[in-house]
């Protein structure tokens, strides 16, 4: 049995974008588990309207 493990899981999630406004897309989230309990979120990451790829630093989580 692995101790610690790494997970991605994507969901989708409401994101504000100066250019765009206000976008539904799906985050997916790479983080760290131990024992499959969520340790750090390594990376996380969203796919454009357009199929690129970015990082989720460039647009805001809007509430």
């Amino acid at each position: 049995m692995k101790v610690l493990r790494i997970q991605r899981k994507t969901k989708i999630e409401k994101r504000f974008t100066p250019q765009m406004g206000q976008l539904f897309t799906p985050v997916t989230y790479i983080r760290k588990t131990l024992l499959g309990i969520p340790i750090e979120t390594l990376y996380k990451y969203r796919q454009t309207y357009y199929g690129e790829i970015k990082d989720c630093r460039e647009c805001l989580l809007h509430v």
